[in-house]
């Protein structure tokens, strides 16, 4: 089992294209090839989660949020990056951090907190267009299987919770090969007609030239023929924040009071009226002053989310939405714990955990 394993699968679970355009996903330090035994997940790389990480020998971090975000000009003992990162370095430690395509995902961190939460009916708050292609090989009965199973490999034809789907027709293929040429089947100088497949699958724009690469790979024919066609975007069910609803509605004192339970945090910053009735709340994980207008537009009676600006809040009391604010840690944490489960389940022979010094900054008095 390697880095590269586990990454394969994170990319498979948390689709990186989700993740939003000023995000730094993906694997940010260390090398895809080495051995990975132990995987520790944490909400940030700190002091803290570093120690803790070369003391309990992991050999990959999971880390919500990028390790590196800014540009980073020199990574030594003199400055902050290098004090941080050096360590891990040393004892090749390296750092994956999924953060918004965790978000987003299905499964991710704000379809979790709508669980906990009691959310029903749960959809994105804010959708994302789906930019996706049709891919349509002509294929010999032989090459069939050996072609589809490149293309499935490379992330085609997943439609909604379904992995391998594709349509399949028979029909006649012809081609005249010139002398320079060396086909497959037939002879060249004449003209050849030979029964064929045409496979179609949907692939996701950005996994299209790596699906064709093995599709070609795959296929026995010198040039094989193939078709691609863009699609007509429609709204992505992963999409950005979650709008559920409440059954049965509870005042905003009563929700409010749920979401520090569920979170298990010291407290909650609360705007609106205590005995406003809460029907329908978008959820945003973190920093979610960004999805605040989105939330208005839905009409939604609540917004929970992890920290927003003051104005942010007058903002919100003005267009008549209740607030619940419990935190950036508290709102993110829980992902980060039920992600070292995934991994563990996914991986039964590495030991997986969520970084157990980690802990919220700040206090209350």
């Amino acid at each position: 089992m390697t880095v590269g394993d586990v990454v394969a699968f994170l990319e498979s679970f948390a689709p990186l294209n989700l993740a939003e355009a000023w995000d730094n996903v993906g694997l940010l330090v260390g090398d895809k090839n080495r051995p990975a035994s132990r995987i520790m997940t944490c909400l940030t790389v700190t002091p803290t989660t570093v120690s803790e990480a070369v003391e309990a020998k992991a050999d990959l971090i999971v880390s919500h949020h990028p390790v590196l975000f800014r540009p980073t000009q020199k990574l030594t003992s003199e400055t902050p990056e290098g004090r941080l990162l050096l360590p891990l370095l040393r004892a090749s430690v390296a750092v994956y951090s999924p953060h918004t395509a965790f978000d987003n995902c299905t499964g991710g961190i704000n379809d979790l907190l709508s669980v906990r939460l009691g959310l029903v009916r749960v959809k994105p708050l804010r959708s994302r267009p789906a930019s996706r292609v049709k891919i349509v090989v002509f294929v010999p009965d032989s090459d069939l299987a050996k072609v589809s199973d490149a293309l499935f490999e490379a992330g085609a034809g997943t439609i909604g919770e379904y992995r391998e789907c594709s349509f399949r027709l028979p029909g006649t293929g012809t081609f005249f090969g010139s002398e320079t040429t060396h086909p497959t089947v037939g002879q060249r100088g004449r003209r050849e007609e030979v029964a064929e497949w045409r496979l179609e699958v949907i692939c996701d724009a950005d996994k299209a030239a790596e699906a064709i690469r093995r599709m070609r790979q795959a296929h026995s024919y010198e040039e094989p023929a193939f078709d691609v066609y863009p699609l007509q975007p429609i709204s992505d069910r992963h999409g950005i924040g979650r709008l559920g609803e409440l059954e049965p509605p509870l005042s905003l004192c009563d929700f409010a009071s749920q979401v520090r339970s569920v979170l298990s945090c010291s407290g909650v910053r609360v705007v609106g009226n205590p005995n406003r009735l809460i029907r329908r709340a978008a959820v945003a994980c973190g920093a979610g002053g960004e999805l605040l207008a989105d939330a208005v537009r839905a009409e939604a009676d609540v917004f929970v989310t992890g920290e927003l600006r003051f104005h942010d809040e007058l903002a919100a009391e003005a267009s008549g939405l209740s607030l619940v604010v419990a935190g950036h840690y508290a709102t993110e944490r829980p992902g980060v714990e039920h992600l070292a489960e995934i991994l563990a389940r996914q991986f039964p022979q590495l030991t997986a955990w969520a970084s157990r010094r980690e802990h919220d900054v700040a206090w209350n008095l």
